[in-house]
C-alpha cells in the first residue's frame, strides 16, 4: 500500500508557488526581468505597480498560462511543465483564476459554471451537486444557482467565479483586478468572501491590484516596477506604490500592519 509522503523531521513543506529567475521579453521589451518570489501554503500576496510594469504577465507566468524565457516556476514543489496534458492537468487540480472579466460560460448557469471543473475531472455527480451548493452557498448565491451569467449582476457574476475558482479545491487561486469592475462596496464583498473561502481551504492568494484598500488585506504587497520587484516598506507606502528598495533577485517580504 502506497503511504502519503511526508516531509523529513525539520523539514519545511514545498511552498505553495516558487520562482526562480524569471525573466519574460516580447519583441524586444523586457516584461519581466529575473523574477524571485515565493509564496507559502496559505499566504495571501498583493501584486501592485504602475500600468505595464509586468504585474499580469507575472500572474499568467505563475498559473502557467504563459512561460517565461529564463528561470522556472514550481507550484506546491512541482516545476510546471508547458506540454498542453499537463497544463490541463495543473489547472484543474492545482490552481484556481478569478478574473476582472469573470470568465463565465455565458451558456451555463450559476451552479453549472461552478461544476464545470469538477464535471471535467469526472467528480461522481451526487459530490459535484453537494459541493456546488456548499460554494454557491460560502458566496451568498445559492438562491441564483439556476440563472445565467447575463441575469447576475456584476458582483455577483464575480462571487461565482470566485466559488467556481474553488470547486477543485487548488493549492494557489491567482486573481487579476478581482475588483477592478465593481464599485467599492460590491467589491469589498467580494474580497471577504475570496479571503474567507481562501483561509477556509487553506489556498494561497496572489491579487494583482491597483486598490490599496485591497493590498491592506493581505499579509505581503510587492511593488514592481520595469518588470521588477521592489519593496514596500509599509501601508502607507503601498497606497502610493512607493518604492523603498530595489529587489528584483530575492523574494522580499513584508508584512502590513
Amino acid at each position: 500500500m502506497n503511504l502519503p509522503t511526508e516531509p523529513a523531521s525539520g523539514e519545511r513543506p514545498a511552498p505553495a508557488i516558487e520562482a526562480r529567475g524569471v525573466s519574460r521579453s516580447y519583441r524586444g521589451y523586457s516584461a519581466l526581468r529575473e523574477i524571485d518570489l515565493v509564496l507559502e501554503k496559505g499566504e495571501f500576496v498583493a501584486i501592485m505597480g504602475p500600468s505595464v510594469c509586468g504585474k499580469t504577465t507575472l500572474l499568467n507566468i505563475l498559473g502557467g498560462l504563459d512561460r517565461p524565457d529564463t528561470g522556472a516556476v514550481r507550484i506546491d514543489g512541482e516545476p510546471i511543465s508547458y506540454h498542453d496534458r499537463d497544463l490541463t492537468r495543473l489547472h484543474r487540480t492545482k490552481i484556481g483564476f478569478v478574473f476582472q472579466g469573470y470568465g463565465l460560460i455565458p451558456s451555463l448557469r450559476a451552479a453549472e459554471n461552478v461544476e464545470f471543473t469538477m464535471l471535467t475531472n469526472r467528480v461522481d455527480p451526487l459530490t459535484r451537486s453537494q459541493r456546488t451548493r456548499s460554494l454557491l452557498s460560502a458566496v451568498g448565491l445559492e438562491q441564483q444557482a439556476d440563472r445565467f451569467p447575463e441575469e447576475l449582476s456584476g458582483g455577483q457574476r464575480q462571487r461565482v467565479a470566485v466559488a467556481r475558482s474553488l470547486a477543485h479545491s487548488p493549492a494557489v487561486i491567482l486573481a487579476d483586478e478581482p475588483t477592478g469592475n465593481l464599485d467599492g462596496g460590491t467589491g469589498q464583498q467580494v474580497m471577504a468572501t475570496l479571503i474567507g473561502a481562501c483561509r477556509d481551504n487553506s489556498a494561497a492568494l496572489v491579487v494583482v491590484t491597483h486598490d490599496a484598500a485591497v493590498a491592506r488585506q493581505m499579509e505581503r504587497v510587492v511593488h514592481m516596477e520595469d518588470g521588477q520587484i521592489v519593496v514596500v516598506a509599509d501601508t502607507e507606502l503601498a497606497s502610493r506604490g512607493t518604492p523603498t528598495a530595489k529587489a528584483a533577485s530575492r523574494g522580499a517580504r513584508e508584512v502590513l500592519p
